[in-house]
């Protein structure tokens, strides 16, 4: 016979996460595997009959129990040791499956082969950006970033003061030193414009966001990943999540806007995952707006980290535009036309006879917001949601804005059979018609979300930026981050539509929609004029936001904010309960709101009330506001609430 050799293997064993949810109380299983494999390592496990793949979270000590072998390795390298962290914080500090953060953190389709496009890539946008030195104030905020270090800057930044020149010179001091770095945009819009001037310092950038087809995010994705040199990177909320090595800055431009918080799960903040992220890289973290956050400023302020002002135009002899406030109440403001002032349609003339751009601001899509019968008091309303349903004039239809929901607009009214409909409210699409109208000769673009997507505003830039379009209309995307040379004349048609919303951060939106909309003009040494209608002149927002004056409307806020216990004086849970029936909703709800009272007597529980969209297709919504002083008793509370019939929100960007 024969000796038969035996060899003696040596066994890893390692915590795998797959990144489909195979059980709600596992994030995670152990594996084995003959070859030993890095941590961040993407595998194939088998689950039950399946494979899933999976993510190598660590190698540990030979568990009690027979373990399953790792079926492949995925031929990609191992994800950075900062992505592993980041994601495993991000499931705990939101309460979220840890699968369901890899669905956020990792491209769909992470284990197919793809090929190498053929189609030649798409032309950058063209920047006439003037060539200037670093002003002062500017070599002062960089010098004061690089001595801050690690943690996050404030760049406090009037419009127009330069902020974009002080990204470019931190990517440059980043690149020389063989380092990396992240900057975020809060729309794809703005995305033509940012890429443009970056391209004119460093020609290979990586560029990612949501309108990409899956295999160019996932080409995106590789290529962070498989990098040996250090990269710019540009993109929207998801781009903080490119697998970079050796990040230098995240810089968040826009840091204010609301899109930086996510409304699914994981319901992240980017801003809060930027900072876990730049401590594993020992980085630092800019949040650049010439509005910032009053939540974030007054943590800057305690935290004691630097917060750099910067409140002087960057190009020199910069004209202060002209602003003129139009009083709604008052009829004689509007003798011409029914919405448009005396004095928007007198800037719009001035500014179309000198070659001018014109920019129309309203937050509010479709043509009108309420359709009446003006004899029996019928509203037309989504059979779905309950709520009014919006005219879209141009399809001579009327839409659900939550649903969808699509119909008809009705010739005579469904209950009394009269034919006095008429509708009420202004929206873009009116604004459109109307100008149109007015002004024949003129080129005209919308942009909103019924913006079909080859019409979108990234689509348009260059046409914008040349000066080809005479007037903009649109709702908040046309309102930040936009540098237009030939924009002469602003208009916002009801700066105070937002203000009555019931929730505690209307008045900050307000105020930084009419400060960022107001900073599209004044940029050049050519006269420029803002006209701004309101029903409400003497409030607060409005006063502070067209001068955009951020201290005066700091200090009123945070007073507001004290008084009423709003963050940054506490921490917030929004609870929202969903089931078919309104008594299921009302029921579940106040059983929930009573039992968190009885076992956390500390915090406050405001509700159960209504949703502000109380039913949703076909469903009934009541939620519960939470208030507390330590946010980890909200985390408490937070996963103890069913899966099934809630939605949690912790740090919710707003009550609505």
């Amino acid at each position: 016979m024969h000796a038969v050799m035996r060899y003696n293997v040596i066994m890893h064993y390692y915590d795998v996460s797959p990144l489909k949810i195979v059980r709600r109380d596992h994030m995670w299983f152990t594996y084995h595997s003959e070859r030993s494999l890095a941590t961040g390592q993407c595998v194939t496990i088998p689950v039950g009959q399946k494979s899933l793949n999976g993510v190598i979270l660590k190698e540990v000590s030979r568990p009690t129990y027979a373990t399953k072998q790792i079926d492949s390795v995925l031929p990609i390298p191992p994800l950075p040791q900062s992505i592993i962290a980041t994601a495993l914080w991000l499931s705990r500090y939101y309460d979220t499956h840890l699968a369901t953060v890899w669905g956020t953190l990792l491209p769909a389709g992470i284990a197919k082969r793809r090929r190498t496009p053929h189609t030649s890539p798409t032309m950058p946008a063209r920047r006439h950006t003037e060539t200037f030195s670093l002003n002062a104030d500017q070599q002062r905020a960089i010098t004061t970033i690089n001595q801050a270090g690690p943690g996050t800057v404030i760049l406090h930044g009037i419009t127009g003061s330069g902020k974009t020149a002080i990204y470019i010179e931190l990517a440059r001091q980043a690149i020389s030193a063989g380092q990396s770095i992240i900057v975020l945009i809060p729309e794809i819009a703005l995305t033509p414009q940012l890429v443009a001037e970056f391209q004119q310092h460093f020609p290979d950038i990586i560029v990612t966001h949501s309108r990409q087809t899956e295999a160019e995010r996932h080409r995106a994705w590789q290529a962070a990943l498989s990098s040996t040199v250090p990269r710019v990177a540009i993109g929207p909320r998801s781009a903080l999540f490119l697998p970079l090595a050796h990040l230098r800055y995240i810089i968040i431009d826009e840091a204010h806007e609301p899109s930086y918080k996510q409304d699914k799960s994981p319901r992240y903040s980017a801003l809060r995952a930027a900072s876990i992220l730049a401590h594993h890289h020992n980085a630092t973290v800019i949040h650049g707006s010439a509005t910032p956050l009053v939540n974030e400023y007054y943590l800057a302020e305690q935290r004691q980290r630097p917060i750099i002002t910067l409140s002087h135009p960057a190009r020199p002899h910069t004209i202060t535009p002209t602003i003129q406030l139009v009083d709604l109440t008052k009829r004689t403001n509007l003798t011409r036309h029914r919405f448009l002032s005396d004095k928007l349609l007198a800037a719009i003339d001035h500014a179309l006879a000198n070659d001018q751009q014109v920019l129309l601001f309203h937050n509010r899509r479709g043509s009108a917001a309420v359709s009446l019968c003006m004899t029996c008091g019928w509203a037309a309303e989504c059979p779905h949601c309950f709520v009014p349903l919006t005219l879209h004039a141009d399809q001579h239809r009327l839409r659900c804005h939550i649903c969808g929901h699509q119909t008809l607009v009705p010739t005579s009214c469904p209950d009394c059979h009269n034919t006095d409909i008429v509708h009420r409210g202004i929206g873009t699409k009116l604004i459109e018609s109307e100008v149109a109208a007015r002004y024949p000769r003129a080129i005209i673009r919308r942009f909103d979300s019924d913006t079909a997507a080859e019409n979108q505003l990234d689509h348009h830039y260059q046409a914008l930026y040349d000066g080809a379009v005479d007037i903009i209309i649109g709702t908040q995307v046309v309102a930040k981050g936009l540098d237009l040379p030939h924009l002469g004349t602003v208009g916002v048609i009801q700066a105070d539509a937002g203000l009555m919303l019931p929730d505690y951060s209307a008045e900050e939106r307000t105020f930084q929609l009419l400060a960022q909309v107001v900073g599209r003009v004044g940029r050049s040494n050519r006269p420029t004029t803002v006209v701004v209608q309101t029903f409400q002149p003497h409030h607060p927002a409005i006063t502070t936001g067209i001068t955009q004056n951020f201290a005066e409307f700091y200090r009123y806020t945070i007073a507001e904010r004290r008084r009423g216990d709003f963050p940054p004086f506490a921490h917030l849970l929004k609870l929202t309960c969903i089931y078919k029936t309104e008594a299921a909703a009302i029921r579940n709800s106040s059983q929930m709101a009573q039992t968190i009272r009885q076992q956390h007597p500390a915090v406050v529980v405001c509700g159960p009330t209504p949703s502000f969209y109380e039913r949703q297709r076909d469903t009934y919504r009541w939620q519960i506001i939470i208030k507390s002083t330590t946010r980890s008793e909200l985390q408490a509370i937070a996963a103890t609430i069913p899966a099934t019939h809630w939605h949690v929100d912790i740090d919710p960007y707003s009550l609505l």
